[in-house]
């Protein structure tokens, strides 16, 4: 059941989120030239509290910087991590090279971006909330997908977002019956400001939880190194640490 948005309503106003079937949902740019297609890998919907005002945006699957179409040598020899974030304005695209490099974060708006994006998003309404740490267990042995969802929020600004994202790995402890996730990377935002464009305040990010009320996250940003006997130097890795509240929701998706 392929879908863009979702127009009912809940009753504070905001387009129902019906969870994401990760595993079948893709953006395709629209250009003839390239109309290549990326796997969404989480999404976040961005909430302004203040307005009413509400936005989906979607991170995408990183790949390789290539010479796309050439008859060889197709990845560059200065080789660099691909990350795409799609919103329904902006967009931003992460560019890490092994070094520290200047054109790392690049905001443009979404519809210079392969001409605009086409969206195949796949949504399942039969997603079962996991209300339990038993039912999390049982799902995770029964080989089911699983879904969380990590809403965050800053009360001075009023803003607030949900996360998104397909559980890839998981942590069970059957004895102390405790469970813990860890999966990225995923889409960030800084809810401490408010960016113009919202995408200025994204971040690639890893998240970490195995309780419902916060979540722990690392985030990629430069960061200095120095081993024995070498200068010091500083490249893009996944080094801040940031814990905030939070409330964590883990689906499970129906065979």
């Amino acid at each position: 059941m392929p879908a863009y948005a979702c127009r009912s309503l809940n009753a504070y106003g905001e387009r129902k989120m019906n969870v994401l079937d990760y595993g079948q949902s893709f953006l395709a740019g629209k250009a003839a030239w390239n109309s290549v297609r990326f796997w969404v890998e989480s999404r976040t919907r961005l909430i302004d509290d203040a307005t009413g005002r509400l936005e989906d945006y979607y991170q995408c699957a990183s790949c390789k910087s290539e010479d796309t179409f050439a008859e060889k040598d197709l990845f560059y020899a200065d080789n660099y991590d691909f990350v795409p974030i799609f919103g329904p304005e902006f967009g931003v695209v992460f560019r890490r090279c092994a070094y520290l490099n200047d054109n790392y974060r690049s905001c443009v708006k979404a519809a210079e971006l392969w001409e605009g994006q086409a969206y195949h998003l796949v949504e399942r309404p039969d997603a079962r909330l996991l209300e339990t740490t038993a039912a999390i267990r049982e799902a995770t042995a029964g080989w089911q997908p699983l879904v969380a969802r990590t809403e965050i929020w800053h009360e001075e600004s009023r803003l607030r977002a949900v996360i998104e994202y397909p559980i890839k790995t998981i942590n069970i402890h059957h004895e102390r019956d405790l469970y813990q996730v860890d999966t990225g990377p995923l889409a960030l935002p800084d809810l401490a400001v408010r960016h113009e464009p919202a995408v200025e305040g994204f971040s690639l990010a890893f998240v970490a939880f195995n309780a419902p009320q916060f979540a722990d996250f690392v985030i990629e940003e430069p960061t200095r190194v120095k081993r024995d006997g070498q200068e010091p130097y500083t490249v893009y890795h996944y080094s801040r640490r940031l814990s905030l509240a939070a409330r964590n929701t883990v689906y499970a998706l129906p065979a």
